[in-house]
């Protein structure tokens, strides 16, 4: 199949579904930092730019749409406006796209709270207008935590929950397959978590390696990280901090120096191995200086410091915390929660390593891989049924 992609980002639709043979077209992203990783690991696919020139794109052949338009004004902790903010016009501009090329597929991501916005209205109107371009559809909320594919047998230790619309030209069947499996809709919910039964500690975060931490925060164990997010409160799915979590699924011996993504000889390192230690705490703090809280099972939302007032110093903010010492997370153990290779944004920009703020950034406003690989292999099932 060959797929288009609008908001790409990073390019997290190309790695979930390069291990089925399918080719993109195009890419379609402005912001320079994804446009450079993207360019770097896969310069065969042309970038058309902003999306709101589409006009003047090329005339293509495609089977597929996907793209997840930018979600700030439909977020819990956004402002809300839904379709009179100017970014999310762009979720309009994907429809206009969808009319303009008539992919026999389209697949669309958003936050929760969509379903939500303006009471509803906001996804009403996309799907009124999927039905009048006469796609028939199905959408469903996907928590990266309990996908698991081949290449993530164990899915990843990332609450990441997104709502996911798959259209199809002409039938709602195909996408109501796609998206829904028996298992699936025989009500076993996942797990919930139990609220505690005391307070949290609390953790002095005057301690090496922590960012410049300087208040006492309340924590809370567990082995799933938070919800990454790239713009700040404006791009989470909830008030939920900036909380991070262990990798608990690397079973290899890498370590982390105290200093960050760049360990030298000597620095006091740490393992972020399931068996190398005692469970670590991931623990949700705000830039401003507010209190974090305890995050149970499930830790929540980890922010890019790209918001307002913010020093941009990209993930000052993500911390884990063992045996009395903090740090933040690296680049590379966000990149393992979104399901991505190591040091896949460790590109190079100028002769140079790319900085770690951008890095983040672009990383909380990806794509985890298990979901999109997920449902890639739903759509490769279906069109092999369609097409036997």
């Amino acid at each position: 199949m060959i797929f288009g992609s609008v908001c790409s980002g990073i390019e997290a639709a190309s790695v979930a579904r390069h291990a089925l043979g399918w080719r993109a077209a195009w890419f379609s992203e402005i912001e320079p930092f994804p446009c450079a990783v993207f360019a770097q690991r896969h310069p065969s696919v042309p970038n058309l730019g902003d999306m709101t020139c589409f006009m003047d794109w090329p005339d293509a052949t495609i089977d597929l749409l996907v793209g997840g338009t930018p979600c700030q004004a439909f977020s819990v902790a956004g402002l809300r406006k839904g379709l009179a903010d100017p970014r999310d016009n762009l979720m309009l501009t994907y429809l206009a796209i969808a009319a303009k090329y008539r992919p026999r597929w389209l697949v669309w991501e958003n936050v929760p709270g969509v379903l939500s916005s303006n009471g509803g209205r906001d996804f009403g109107t996309l799907l009124g207008a999927l039905a009048e371009l006469g796609y028939g559809f199905a959408y469903r909320v996907l928590d990266a935590q309990y996908v698991r594919v081949e290449s993530h047998a164990r899915a990843v230790p990332q609450r990441r929950r997104r709502v996911f619309i798959v259209g199809y030209l002409g039938d709602w069947r195909a996408p109501a397959a796609v998206l829904f499996e028996r298992e699936s809709l025989r009500g076993h919910t996942p797990p919930r978590r139990k609220a505690g039964q005391s307070a949290a500690p609390a953790l002095a975060a005057h301690t090496r390696g922590g960012g410049g931490l300087g208040a006492d925060f309340d924590c809370g164990g567990g082995l799933v990280a938070p919800t990454l997010h790239g713009e700040g409160d404006e791009a989470s799915g909830g008030r939920t901090g900036a909380g991070v979590g262990i990798i608990a699924f690397d079973t290899t011996q890498i370590t982390f120096a105290e200093n960050g993504s760049h360990p030298r000889p000597g620095d006091p390192c740490h393992p972020l191995v399931a068996s190398g230690h005692a469970p670590a705490i991931a623990f949700d703090y705000e830039a401003s200086g507010q209190n974090g809280f305890g995050v149970g099972q499930a830790a929540s939302t980890m922010r890019s410091m790209g918001r307002a007032n913010s020093c941009q110093s990209g993930g000052g903010c993500q911390a884990v915390a063992y045996e009395g010492a903090v740090r933040r997370l690296t680049p590379r153990e966000c990149e393992r929660l979104m399901g991505l290779d190591d040091d896949y944004t460790a590109i190079d920009i100028q002769g140079k390593r790319a900085a770690d703020a951008p890095r983040y950034k672009a990383l909380g406003n990806s794509m985890a891989i298990p979901p999109m690989r997920w449902i890639g292999e739903r759509i490769a099932r279906v069109e092999k049924i369609n097409y036997a």
